[in-house]
C-alpha cells in the first residue's frame, strides 16, 4: 500500500487508530458528503 489514512476517537489521542487505503477513504468521505448514510 502506498500511503494510508489513520483515523482515531479525539478524545482518546493514546487509543488504537482505523487504518484506511487511500481510496477506500475517499469512498468513505464522499457517500458522506452524498447523503449515502442517511444521517444530517
Amino acid at each position: 500500500m502506498t500511503g494510508a489514512v489513520g483515523v482515531r476517537d479525539s478524545k482518546d489521542k493514546a487509543g488504537p487508530a482505523l487504518v484506511f487505503a487511500p481510496g477506500d477513504w475517499h469512498a468513505f468521505v464522499a457517500g458522506t458528503r452524498g447523503g449515502a448514510f442517511g444521517v444530517a
